[in-house]
């Protein structure tokens, strides 16, 4: 690995003595800060730290260009910027030692949270998904007319990961204000940066999405400030992506346990020389703005602020388990409205249900926005968005790249800075491309930290229309087990556009689960204007006594034609509508009830909302079955594509012969 020169230009005559005194007083604070951490992990008083020891320079000085209202999303070596902004420190130090009064009530750790009162969007352990983020908060600003970027961190491993790629990607093609800031500190826990990349500057990547680069020396705090100061200027006017490197070095391991064995001593030598802190001193000390006495006074300031907010953090309460309030704050609190159905309904098919819903939702919400690949003047590839365009403006209905993973981290910016998301999956296959941040982000957020991700998520899914294996699935199941994600799947036009309605109203990320062989072929009368159907409440849609089928989706409307066809009456048929929640209630009462129950869906059994129900009726209601609960589902095999094959998948030519067993036992 080469070594750059350790000789370091201070360009101190432009500023004046105050200044640069406060610039080393915010860069001595986080070395200080991070000293004392250090001790106190040695005492078992913190459980981990990942140092920034020598790379202070790049977060003070970014966070000293930047407006106090411009977003920041840091990652675990910017203390910086939290110190920058004047986060009180026992907040930090509650924060660090998993205390009430951090900011995640100890449900996270280190620096995996956010404050909207200073502005910073913590970071998660899968590095990537904040970039996407950062896209959808400068989206907002840009929408708004507000001159403000937004700058978010990552090092130099995690250029590797796809989520980087496709932030650039859509904040180039957007023309967003983001400064997308590498903090290049030569590993990547272990790995060094020639195992990383194969090019001499990652900030080279830049020509590759049309866009602008800087190399900076992360080292240097007034070359940082300096220059971060002139382009976060020229972006509020211009607006643009930006990438940053920032030449630096980890002084440390990655995180304390660690260490630094595989780092040659003679580069750790090197990069000592080049210390952010004593280099910065040094200048000023030799150009009389600062000496020895007050220097040491400063020192002695910020440590006794140490010692005394660590004090008031020893103070504050751990955490209590308290089952009730864990559960109560998975989820923003939610009201379904109170809204007057109309008496006015129209026949109308599901798929114009799905679409009168969205123009419902664009028009009672001005800061909704649309996102999806070709929903724009295509109308999307079922046509639900046609004439979109015309009525809400190119601004508001969004064409995007092919970047589930990045859009719906766009949708989660958006979410920060209160606007709401409508995100396209163009088939509920492809979200598997954009997974991790559905599970890992916007599920997770709110109980981190009470951020909410007024997200929906749209799926087209399911089998029955000669689509083959990666347009037919029918994956709810692939989310109903995660906290925090509200999962609906309905399976009539009327359901169709009330449910969409209640999840673009609700402030929480919900996926609207929509069967592609209803969209032309259900129809019914639909009430006209606003209305929701509460998520969370499953419909009986035919009463009886002798029996239980519980279903949904297009399963529920194949099951309701077989019974109609072979005249089984008697049978109470449940419509679930939401699958999380799960309305119990309703389940319990009608099979405590009937006494008999068969779960029917579409999906493959195993492991399935049908297994699912299956183990909480058995649970909750044994003493009242008189048969074994029955469940029906597809084979256990992707999805084929020739129609007898795919007739053979789906589970209703075997339904009759299932329910006269149950029947019968």
């Amino acid at each position: 690995m080469d070594h750059p020169s350790t000789e370091m230009f201070f360009a101190s005559e432009a500023y004046s003595q105050e200044f640069l005194i406060d610039l080393y007083k915010k860069l001595l604070k986080p070395r200080l800060v991070e000293e004392k951490m250090l001790i106190l992990l040695r005492q078992g008083k913190i459980s981990k730290w990942f140092a920034g020891i020598g790379q202070e320079a790049i977060s003070v000085g970014l966070t000293a260009a930047l407006q106090e209202e411009e977003y920041i999303l840091p990652m675990h070596r910017n203390l910086g910027v939290f110190t920058t902004r004047n986060i009180p420190l026992h907040r930090l130090f509650s924060q660090w030692q998993g205390k009430m009064n951090g900011f995640t009530k100890g449900r996270d750790r280190s620096f995996h949270f956010g404050t909207q009162e200073y502005k910073i969007i913590g970071m998660i352990s899968h590095l990537g998904p904040q970039l996407g983020v950062a896209d959808g908060i400068a989206l907002a600003h840009k929408l708004r007319n507000e001159k403000r970027l937004t700058a978010v961190f990552t090092g130099e491993g995690g250029t590797s990961e796809g989520d980087f790629h496709e932030a650039l990607n859509i904040a180039s093609v957007w023309a967003l204000p983001v400064l997308f800031c590498i903090e290049n500190n030569g590993y990547g826990l272990s790995t060094p940066t020639n195992e990383q990349y194969h090019c001499e500057h990652l900030a080279d990547r830049a020509k590759g999405y049309g866009m602008e680069s800087h190399i900076i020396d992360g080292n240097n705090l007034l070359e940082v400030y300096s220059k971060i100061s002139d382009i976060a200027s020229d972006i509020r006017e211009n607006p643009r992506p930006v990438l940053i490197e920032f030449k630096t070095f980890r002084m440390r391991g990655h995180e304390e346990a660690s260490g630094t064995a595989y780092v040659p001593d003679s580069l750790l030598a090197h990069w000592g020389e080049k210390d952010p802190v004593l280099r910065y001193e040094q200048h000023l000390l030799e150009h009389g703005i600062l000496n020895n006495e007050w220097a040491a006074h400063m020192k002695w300031e910020i440590k006794q602020e140490i010692e005394e907010h660590l004090s008031i953090a020893a103070n504050d309460n751990p955490p209590v388990f308290t089952e009730s309030t864990e559960l109560n704050e998975v989820f923003q609190k939610s009201h379904n409205q109170a809204l007057e159905i109309s008496s006015e309904k129209q026949e109308i098919r599901f798929i114009d249900a799905v679409s009168d819903a969205l123009k419902i939702g664009m028009r009672q919400h001005p800061n909704l926005v649309l996102m999806g690949q070709d929903i724009a003047e295509y109308g999307g590839v079922f046509k639900i968005t046609s004439g979109f365009l015309e009525e809400f403006g190119k601004h508001r209905v969004r064409n995007t790249p092919i970047c589930e993973s990045g859009i719906i981290e766009v949708a989660a910016g958006l979410s920060i800075v209160g606007m709401k998301a409508v995100v396209e999956m163009q088939f509920a296959d492809f979200v598997s491309s954009g997974f991790n941040p559905i599970v890992n982000y916007i599920a997770k957020q709110y109980y981190r930290w009470g951020q909410n991700a007024d997200v929906v998520i749209r799926m087209p899914c399911g089998a029955g229309v000669g689509a083959g294996p990666f347009h037919s699935q029918s994956n709810e199941a692939w989310f109903t087990k995660v906290p925090g994600l509200k999962v609906v799947y309905p399976s009539n036009a009327s359901d169709a556009k009330g449910l969409l309605l209640a999840a673009i109203n609700d402030p929480n990320p919900v996926l609207y689960f929509e069967h592609k062989a209803l969209y032309r072929t259900q129809k019914e009368p639909v009430a006209m204007g606003e209305y929701e159907v509460e998520i969370g409440k499953a419909a009986i849609v035919r009463p009886g006594t002798r029996l239980t089928i519980i279903s949904y989706g297009a399963a529920l409307q194949e099951i309701l034609k077989i019974i109609e066809k072979e005249n089984i009456e008697d049978t109470e048929v449940i419509d679930l509508r939401s699958l999380q929640p799960l309305d119990k209630e309703t389940i319990f009462t009608s099979v405590k009830k009937t006494g008999r129950v068969i779960i029917v869906i579409e999906d493959s059994l195993f492991g399935s909302m049908a297994s699912e129900i299956a183990a909480q009726i058995s649970e909750n209601c044994f003493e009242f079955l008189d048969a074994p609960v029955m469940r029906l589902g597809s084979l256990e095999t992707p999805i084929p594509f020739s129609p007898a094959l795919e007739s053979g998948y789906l589970p209703y030519q075997k339904f009759q012969q299932k329910l006269k067993e149950l029947i019968e036992y």
